[in-house]
């Protein structure tokens, strides 16, 4: 019973980073905005190149997190995910250093770090 619902997790905590970073390298202003942190009026040379930078940053994790898990098993994605929890924590100061709201920080980036770990606890059981 375990087993279905760590991989499941997993899975949909993966394919959301794919969105994410997708959604990063497409729209990269209103991904910024939903981030927590807006670029205003973007005009700098390099806001651009850093929100491709995030936006490859999340599809690669969501994509090794999927190829560890089919390739791999549980144990090494529970490893990753433990690893990989240090992103959105980071996040969370990212946002919270740069003038954004506590909500976003917390009830954003934060959240999804105990997800994550969540997720690398029950890759461990299974």
């Amino acid at each position: 019973m375990l087993t279905p619902i760590a991989y499941g997790l997993a899975i949909v905590l993966n394919l959301f980073i794919v969105f994410i970073g997708v959604r990063f390298l497409l729209q990269p202003r209103l991904a910024a905005a939903g981030y927590g942190v807006g670029v205003g009026d973007g005009s700098g040379a390099g806001v651009g190149a850093y929100l491709s930078v995030k936006g490859v940053r999340d599809t690669t994790y969501g994509l090794v997190g999927l190829a560890l898990l089919a390739f791999a098993g549980a144990t090494a994605e529970a490893w990753f995910m433990l690893i990989v929890a240090l992103a959105p924590l980071g996040d969370t100061v990212i946002v919270l250093r740069n003038g954004g709201t506590r909500a976003t920080a917390f009830g954003i980036h934060f959240a999804t770090a105990v997800l994550v770990l969540l997720s690398a606890g029950l890759l461990f059981a299974a």
